[in-house]
């Protein structure tokens, strides 16, 4: 038996609850407005459940136990046994209490929760279809709407995720045992990240990758420390081949790889294999037609610099959005729309927008880099400073990358930064506040920094570009 057809109300309706989503209902209740939340599987999203938390928490741990296996020069000797189950229940832990967390906040803050999967049914209504049998459907009127249903992962011909040695991101996060050998599709932020935490773990792994580098999109100066250490830690790359088929043999399975041109092919053996080639919009579900909203040639939404799309009260924010593909953009979307819907002078700005990848050693990016300063008419001055010359860097046994700043020459305001190295996603913060700040080369130098940090390298790199570092040659 179905249960009859319901209806009801709300001022803002958001559909999805992951950092877009939840972060838009969250604000939107602040402001006194009636929202509605509807999810379809988990509070937090792909980025709490199995995304960004996730993979940091596994990150955390494999950089732990390789570590402790890895000491000798610091006079430790250990050999640490992985139980990955183990690591991956702890794992799951830190999930459920921040995913847990974001339902109470959301309830605190008078958001009205409901689970189901929702699409258009014109301009102002979507219908809500609830799980299991006799559940039924509901229709929900709306004066706005936010939708925020995020991505998943990109499928490629020949690999579905349906069969059991091919693998996602997701499904990689919740192996309870190491493979022996696992081939990595795509060298992008994902396929890099996973590539070490398996390397860290004691997986053979090989990673093949279309073009010709690793993290294709940033600076190669970036890029460079993070494949050398990926070496060093015995990852094989093949580059300018793309995974074609694969087929059981042994105990495993053998990928097929072919050049793009079509001419060269490798066979590959592994236990294992994981896809991460990118992530598609979640936008096919929603029966966006109904309320004439558009998308792109790839199913993402555009918007403006206040999140609507092209139907005035209908606004998307987070993956489903487009570029840039982050968390906490996503964040900031979902509070800039719910900020605009509510009458506030509100609006996005990119210009200081963060981001990392959580490798070995990290990166961190905001602003612009010197090419980009300059095509965009800027005259610069750009400070370095290497992560050998510091000393906390030294106490720590991590000494690869740098910092570089970017300023422009006759005023000196800071206009990017790059950095890789150790903490680099945290440090990067300093430098997008000096951005949105529109601070000096001189306030970052002028600025005591304490001793011994690897913060200490932000302002030497400042110092660098003034002609002025103590601890390095300068420029």
């Amino acid at each position: 038996m179905v249960v009859g057809d319901i209806a009801t109300g709300t001022d803002v309706l958001v559909i999805g609850a992951g950092p877009a989503g939840y972060v838009a209902a969250i604000r939107a209740g602040q402001l006194d407005l009636d929202v509605t939340l509807v999810e379809k599987e988990a509070y937090g999203g792909t980025c709490l459940n199995h995304g960004c938390i996730p993979s940091k928490a596994l990150i955390t741990a494999s950089d732990l136990a390789h570590e402790a296996g890895n000491a000798e020069e610091m006079g430790i000797h250990a050999d640490p046994a992985i139980d990955l189950e183990g690591m991956v229940s702890w794992k799951d832990g830190v999930v459920d209490q921040l995913t847990s967390g974001v339902e109470k906040l959301c309830k605190a803050n008078g958001v009205n929760l409901m689970e189901g999967v929702a699409h258009f049914d014109g301009e102002n209504t979507v219908r809500v279809s609830h799980g299991g049998e006799g559940q039924g459907s509901e229709s929900i009127d709306f004066e706005h709407a936010i939708v925020a249903t995020g991505s998943r992962p990109i499928e490629i011909p020949n690999f579905s995720y349906d069969d059991e040695p091919v693998l996602n991101s997701r499904q990689a996060l919740a192996l309870d045992s190491v493979p022996d050998s696992l081939i990595v599709v795509g060298a992008g932020y994902i396929g890099m990240e996973l590539a070490t935490v398996f390397a860290k773990l004691g997986t053979d792994v090989t990673v093949v990758e279309m073009l010709d580098e690793a993290l294709n999109g940033f600076d190669p100066d970036l890029a460079r420390p993070v494949k050398k250490r990926a070496k060093d830690l015995g990852i094989d790359f093949h580059f300018g081949y793309g995974a074609s088929r694969w087929s059981e043999h042994g105990n495993g399975i053998r990928v097929e790889a072919t050049s793009e041109d079509g001419e060269d092919t490798l066979e590959i053996d592994a236990e294992k294999v994981l896809v991460a080639v990118g992530r598609a919009p979640v936008s096919d579900t929603l029966e966006l037609e109904a309320a004439g909203i558009e998308t792109d040639e790839r199913g993402f939404i555009p918007t403006d610099d206040r999140g609507r799309t092209n139907v005035e009260h209908i606004f998307a924010v987070g993956d489903v959005a487009g570029e840039p593909m982050l968390a906490h953009a996503g964040s900031k979307e979902g509070q800039v729309a719910a900020e605009v819907i509510a009458g506030e002078p509100s609006a996005l700005d990119y210009q200081a927008m963060p981001a990392a990848v959580f490798t070995d050693p990290e990166i961190g990016t905001v602003g612009m880099t010197e090419m980009e300063a300059e095509e965009m008419g800027f005259e610069t001055v750009a400070g370095k400073f290497p992560f050998q010359a510091s000393g906390r860097a030294l106490t720590t046994g991590h000494t690869d990358g740098f910092v570089k700043i970017v300023a422009d020459e006759d005023a000196g305001f800071v206009l990017g930064a790059q950095i890789v190295g150790p903490e680099a996603s945290e440090l990067i913060a300093e430098l997008g506040l000096a951005i949105e700040l529109g601070a000096t080369l001189e306030d970052i130098a002028a600025t005591i920094h304490t001793h011994p940090t690897l913060s200490e390298a932000v302002m030497e790199a400042a110092e660098n570009a003034l002609g002025h570092a103590i601890h390095t040659l300068n420029r």
